[in-house]
């Protein structure tokens, strides 16, 4: 009873420091998307390639979750993007308390678009509210057809799935049919990309979508 307790105490104040975060992204007119998946699916490679393919439209900035390491804000940096790195030190997850930090410390003076690279995990990152207005979960052929039905909740909770490194799919026995079977009995009305960050291949398409869904902001 007592873990219980300690945890809806964590979940109401990350919460309402979320509430919070929403607003201040509104004041300030940005969008924030929030990407999620496991380690090694392209997270950061896509967010390169939406930089890259967005860039003559509207500017964009980044906050970085790992649990170790700024290799991935590095490799934003080289991009010329306002980025910040969160480290969690073990943490499997960012919170809004930590996006908040982090967005203080981010100069927004142009940006239209904040991307939040949460850390590589399925499960705690779809359980905490950021203040974000879309969940994008990221998952690569790689991984397999069964993701969905493992991890129910993030596939819930996105508004979009990207299938990733589908340059990839020569030479794997993967099938997209039922892994979209398996996601839309998750969530039927999930918005799903096939892109490779190799071949650009759906990289528009989700580049497209996603900024039809800043114009609702």
């Amino acid at each position: 009873m007592g873990l219980i307790t300690v945890e809806r105490k964590i979940l109401d104040m990350n919460d309402k420091i979320a509430r919070e975060n929403r607003l201040l992204f509104k004041e300030k007119k940005i969008f924030a998307c929030n990407i999620l998946s496991s380690p090694g699916s392209g997270k950061t490679s896509l967010i390169e390639k939406t930089i890259k393919f967005t860039k003559d439209k509207f500017n964009s900035v980044v906050i970085e979750g790992d649990i170790e390491t700024s290799l991935d804000a590095e490799r934003i940096q080289n991009l010329n993007v306002p980025v910040v790195q969160i480290v969690t030190n073990g943490a499997c997850h960012l919170d809004a308390d930590l996006v908040k930090d982090a967005f203080d410390n981010l100069d927004i003076s142009k940006a239209k678009l904040l991307v939040i690279e949460n850390v590589g995990n399925l499960v705690c990152p779809a359980e905490f509210d950021i203040g974000e207005h879309i969940k994008v979960v990221v998952l690569s052929v790689t991984e397999g057809e069964d993701k969905p039905q493992k991890y129910p909740l993030v596939f819930r909770e996105s508004e979009a799935l990207i299938i990733n490194k589908i340059d990839l799919l020569p030479h794997l026995k993967f099938s997209m049919d039922v892994l979209r079977n398996n996601v839309l009995k998750i969530n039927p009305k999930l918005k799903i990309f096939e892109t490779s960050c190799y071949t650009d291949d759906g990289i528009q398409d989700w580049c497209d979508w996603l900024e039809s869904r800043m114009k609702l902001l």
